[in-house]
């Protein structure tokens, strides 16, 4: 599936945002899971965040995740209001960097809730779990009931054996997400596009909302594993 494919309609829209931002293919997912695991500039990996939060709640894990969440809501509607104060002038360049922080910040959300339980950020099982969270608990009902999925993120990551052959489809199907949450926003934030500040609140607000459903699916999906 292609990035500029967008599974919940047939707007014109997400394609429109494809052609500004053409580099943003499934690899650009990979690359923000693995910037998301390994740090980036100031920001450290997802591993080395969570168990500093971790220490911050004394040990209690289900606070730190909650912490984790509040936190990366934050981040992402930092980004998502950033990113949305232009109008149509700036949107080559806002829509990329929308949308490859909105991965950003939920890869690493995800990463750091699923290292605090338990699970192995280096296995390329977790990795494809974590990119799946992202995608929703509805999302993720649908392709498994279509079978584009062979199961939840929970099971994904404890699966006996890797299936490489899934690690590019769901870069795919992420990456067609995101394109199409930035689709949906810019549609809703059409009327208040020659308001710059009106864009921007529509932006904090959708990006801070769709990482507080992705984190609150990752906390739910997760469950603990017996540490190695």
């Amino acid at each position: 599936m292609a990035a500029g494919t967008s599974t919940r309609g047939t707007s014109r829209q997400p394609a429109r945002l494809t052609e500004l931002a053409p580099g943003l293919t499934a690899a650009f997912v990979r690359e923000a899971l693995h910037r998301a695991i390994y740090g980036i500039g100031p920001l450290p990996p997802a591993s080395s965040a969570a168990d500093k939060q971790l220490q911050e709640q004394h040990g209690n894990v289900d606070r730190a995740i909650h912490e984790i969440i509040e936190n990366h809501v934050r981040y992402a509607g930092a980004q998502g209001f950033l990113t949305n104060l232009g109008g149509l002038a700036t949107m080559a360049f806002t829509v990329p960097a929308n949308i490859s922080g909105l991965a950003l910040v939920e890869c690493r959300m995800v990463a750091g809730i699923a290292h605090l339980r338990g699970y192995d950020l280096a296995d390329p099982r977790v990795r494809n779990s974590v990119l799946v969270c992202m995608l929703g608990d509805e999302s993720v009902r649908d392709l498994v009931q279509r079978q584009k999925l062979p199961a939840p993120p929970m099971a994904m990551a404890t699966a006996p054996a890797h299936d490489p052959s899934l690690d590019v489809m769901i870069s795919a199907v992420v990456a067609a997400d995101l394109v199409a949450k930035v689709a949906g926003k810019r549609l809703a934030g059409t009327s208040g596009r020659r308001i710059p500040l009106v864009g921007g609140l529509v932006g904090m607000g959708v990006d801070g909302y769709a990482t507080w459903r992705v984190g609150r699916y990752a906390d739910r999906e997760l469950l603990p594993l017996a540490r190695r």
